[in-house]
């Protein structure tokens, strides 16, 4: 049994979803509808260009969450699943992960977005097993810190490894499917690295390697 990891962002839903949900946050009232918006605009511009510090973002995206209980940022997810993520799969994607299955490979959905938000957007296509990024709870409310190594550039590979050795797996035959320079320590590690809409370093550097490079679409 191979492993099919798949980032989430622009790979298997056109659009990110920690930008999607600050949009939602604004919508719904939890922030300022035009501040904060903008200032997610900004530091989501630093991830484009492979210079933002992930602390940063989640300090800044997980601040409208303090205080508030798991139960009831639930439920917001829920509509805003319903609303604004189910458009946004790529069939493309749907085939992918479907494929895989077929396969009988190992699905894992591994995100540098918070936990509460990549699971259940995951569940969406089946798959059960997550890697994102956890965040505190303490007394039963969110703290608005981040919990462990956080899932993003090498960190996916130190988590990774690290899921790996819990549960006696290895890489062997691997896929990774993935948009991102910000992906290129964990595309390197796998047999078979995808490159999905990919950005232009990370284009230049499938090419330059051999690697597959897909496009995928919203129909």
């Amino acid at each position: 049994m191979a492993l099919a990891l798949f980032d989430l962002d622009e790979t298997l839903i056109h659009g990110d979803c920690a930008s999607l949900w600050s949009a939602w946050m604004a919508r719904i009232g939890w922030v300022d509808a035009e501040d904060f918006p903008r200032r997610d605009q900004a530091l989501m511009a630093l991830y484009g260009q492979g210079q933002l510090a992930m602390e940063d973002y989640m300090a800044f995206s997980l601040e409208p969450l303090v205080g508030r209980t798991p139960e009831e940022v639930a439920e917001v997810v829920r509509s805003y699943l319903d609303t604004v993520i189910a458009p946004r799969f790529y069939p493309d994607a749907r085939s992918a992960v479907e494929a895989h299955r077929q396969a009988g490979d190992r699905l894992l959905v591994i995100s540098a977005s918070a936990a509460f938000l990549v699971q259940p957007i995951a569940a969406c296509l089946g798959i059960e097993e997550v890697l994102a990024i956890d965040v505190e709870v303490v007394a039963g409310r969110y703290t608005g810190r981040t919990s462990g190594v956080l899932t993003y550039r090498v960190g996916k590979v130190i988590r990774l490894e690290q899921w790996l050795a819990d549960h006696h797996a290895s890489l062997a035959g691997a896929s990774f499917y993935s948009d991102s320079r910000n992906d290129l320590p964990l595309l390197s590690k796998v047999e078979h690295p995808v490159a999905v809409n990919p950005d232009q370093v990370l284009l230049a550097q499938a090419q330059a390697a051999g690697w597959k490079v897909v496009n995928w679409r919203l129909a």
